[in-house]
């Protein structure tokens, strides 16, 4: 692993301070992270449940955060593909939680795969699947082709 639940902190906090007070992370392993959504009235939609874009914000910060636990800090990785299954009602006014785990980490693509769930109930709300770019690193300078 090359980041650990400090250092993927520290990393949100500086390049994605914009949405970084949403979210906790609960912990880190090799290939998997767990990671919260803070529960807030904005991720809400009408009928007070969490919203599907608040979902998927979830899902692919996530996934993310489980590449970059691995690789290091390569913000311009990229989600390629997300496919999401809202399979019930989230609880209202908790936090989601949501486990992550790298099926796949390659030089150019990653897959991972989700599972939602509302703090305090055993089945997930909702399953996702992403894929992400990897970037390739720049050549070193003085390097020739």
């Amino acid at each position: 692993m090359q980041m650990d639940r400090d250092a993927l902190t520290r990393f949100l906090a500086s390049d994605f301070a914009e949405v970084a007070e949403m979210f906790a992370i609960d912990g880190v392993e090799p290939m998997a992270v767990t990671v919260r959504l803070l529960h807030h009235p904005r991720h809400l939609r009408p009928g007070g449940t969490v919203s599907g874009p608040a979902m998927f914000a979830l899902a692919d910060v996530s996934v993310y955060l489980a590449i970059l636990a691995m690789i290091g800090p390569k913000a311009l990785s990229v989600t390629t593909n997300c496919s999401i299954d809202f399979m019930r009602k989230p609880a209202a006014g908790v936090d989601l939680i949501c486990d992550a785990r790298l099926l796949k980490l390659g030089r150019a693509l990653a897959v991972g795969d989700c599972l939602i769930y509302s703090e305090g109930m055993e089945a997930p709300v909702a399953r996702a699947s992403l894929t992400y770019s990897i970037p390739r690193d720049p050549p070193s300078q003085g390097a020739t082709a």
